[in-house]
């Protein structure tokens, strides 16, 4: 009788050694994977588990095709021979079952390679929005150019927004919080402008006057300064302080000769006289 070169023990040892090697393989779930470190190292990981697992089913071929010509020189031996062939075909068929187990369990370990792909992609890209979102970017608004965050930006034109709406109290307020938020911004001067409008359109002209007062004090070059310096002796005349605004004028003058506020201070000087 012709011995067998591949054992029924020795075949089925052969199977389940490559089943106990794919087992780590897909151990893991992709899902499990958040951090971008992660990803990548989950990667690596399951790129060089697919590559044993590739090996392993290529030993397992192999036996697999030895097994089969085994099987072919048993049909063509004596009866004796043919005797072990029920023996080898049992063999090849649990081979044969264990190895399309194991491109089942590649193919979900494919899966999951491009599951984390994937996501470290999608990790990525949120990243960078993120990023976009905190990056400054270059504003040119009346003649004055700064940088100012997305966010900021966006806070500023609300409050714009709200005062556009004639929502007097809220656009103060909104301005005010901005100002708390952003006290450096390049928008801090405008804020400070557009804040003494609202208040003043709201009736409260003492407010008015100090958001104007600040403007004045801070940013007294700004190109709203002459306008806010007007504003305030017009909040003057609303409070009836007749004197105060005549102050203010003046110093208008003064300050901002060659403006249209100082144009306008001058004229209103004269109707006083």
């Amino acid at each position: 009788m012709m011995r067998s070169r591949f054992s029924g023990c020795g075949l089925r040892g052969a199977a389940a050694g490559a089943l106990a090697a794919v087992w780590l393989a897909v151990a893991t779930p992709a899902h499990a994977i958040f951090s971008d470190d992660e990803a990548r190292r989950a990667i690596l990981d399951l790129r060089a588990r697919l590559e044993a697992q590739r090996q392993t089913l290529e030993t397992l071929r192999q036996a697999l095709e030895a097994a089969e010509r085994q099987l072919q020189e048993l049909r063509a031996g004596g009866d004796a021979a043919r005797r072990g062939t029920l023996d080898v075909v049992n063999q090849i068929e649990a081979l044969r079952r264990e190895l399309a187990e194991l491109r089942g369990q590649q193919e979900r370990l494919a899966r999951d390679v491009a599951d984390v792909q994937r996501q470290q992609r999608d990790t990525l890209a949120a990243f960078d929005e993120r990023l976009r979102a905190l990056e400054p970017i270059k504003v040119s608004v009346e003649g004055v150019e700064f940088t100012a965050r997305p966010d900021e930006k966006a806070a500023f034109e609300a409050a714009m927004a709200a005062l556009r709406a004639s929502e007097f109290a809220r656009a103060a307020q909104a301005y005010a919080s901005f100002l708390a938020r952003y006290p450096d911004s390049g928008y801090a001067p405008l804020a400070l402008y557009w804040r003494g409008n609202a208040l003043y359109a709201a009736r409260d002209c003492a407010a008015a006057i100090q958001s104007y007062q600040q403007l004045l004090e801070q940013f007294p070059k700004h190109p709203r300064a002459p306008e806010a310096m007007l504003a305030v002796a017009s909040c003057q005349l609303e409070l009836k302080d007749v004197k105060a605004a005549r102050a203010t004028w003046q110093a208008l003058v003064a300050r901002y000769p060659d403006t249209e506020a100082a144009a306008t201070a001058r004229d209103r000087l004269a109707r006083l006289r």
